[in-house]
């Protein structure tokens, strides 16, 4: 009978203990993150920490702070975005790349983010004030690949060639050289490139009226509806409590 009461008062004992003792701490998830080296202000390699940051960073980064996630940035070349994602070897998206109805048939984005277009830029000795890209007809103009901008500009079918280039540095490069008339890229990218002086021979047309007005957005898997919910929501929650125009406002758009 003793021996019963002893055993009952250990377990009794076992059970509070149990009951004040703290849970096992539950490991962080991690999110990872493509985006691009070349696309500042919305993502670019900061060589002074040699990591990548920008908007679309910040961003990311909010959202995951918010949701309990540690945000792991991947660098990759805008091309190698969606096969990434699609392949599992990337969770996200968050870069500067725009809502289409090709993207949406394989992968999910969030809420809009940013709106805008593709931008014109042209050798600084041309002054015409270019409204429509037909007005480079006969030219040679570059486009960055994976773009939502190279397959309306060979429709168009007006122009000597149009090149394809994996970053738009490599299009502004050429533009300056003169071996393209005209590059197309996307408008706040090479508005903040031209705008800081690093390219002091060229020129963004004022004028010019984009063919393709998208919106930037965070992508994910099809397979991933819970992790879109959650960026959705804290998109909402930062629209509202004023940290998305923040972020915005810090980096020039």
């Amino acid at each position: 009978m003793r021996l019963r009461t002893m055993l009952a008062r250990a377990g009794l004992l076992a059970a509070l203990a149990a009951s004040v003792l703290p849970a096992p701490a539950v490991a962080q998830q991690t999110l990872r993150v493509g985006a691009t080296p070349t696309g500042m202000p919305f993502t670019f390699l900061d060589t002074k920490t040699n990591t990548i940051q920008g908007m679309m960073v910040d961003l990311i980064t909010a959202i995951g702070q918010e949701n309990g996630l540690t945000v792991e940035i991947q660098p990759m070349q805008f091309s190698t975005l969606v096969p990434a994602l699609t392949t599992n070897k990337l969770d996200a998206v968050s870069a500067a790349m725009l809502i289409t109805p090709v993207r949406q048939q394989v992968i999910d984005f969030s809420t809009p983010v940013y709106t805008y277009g593709e931008g014109l830029v042209v050798p600084a000795a041309d002054k015409r004030d270019i409204v429509d890209a037909k007005e480079l007809t006969g030219g040679t103009v570059g486009a960055q690949v994976g773009t939502a901008y190279v397959e309306p500009l060979k429709k168009l079918g007006v122009f000597a060639d149009v090149k394809v280039y994996d970053t738009s540095p490599d299009i502004l490069r050429d533009v300056a050289a003169g071996r393209l008339q005209g590059g197309f890229a996307d408008f706040p990218i090479v508005a903040y490139a031209i705008g800081q002086g690093n390219y002091p021979g060229l020129r963004l047309v004022r004028s010019y009226k984009p063919m393709v007005v998208g919106s930037v957005g965070i992508a994910v898997r099809k397979d991933e509806p819970e992790l879109l919910a959650k960026i959705n929501a804290s998109l909402e929650h930062m629209r509202g409590d004023g940290r998305l125009q923040a972020i915005l406002t810090k980096w020039g758009l």
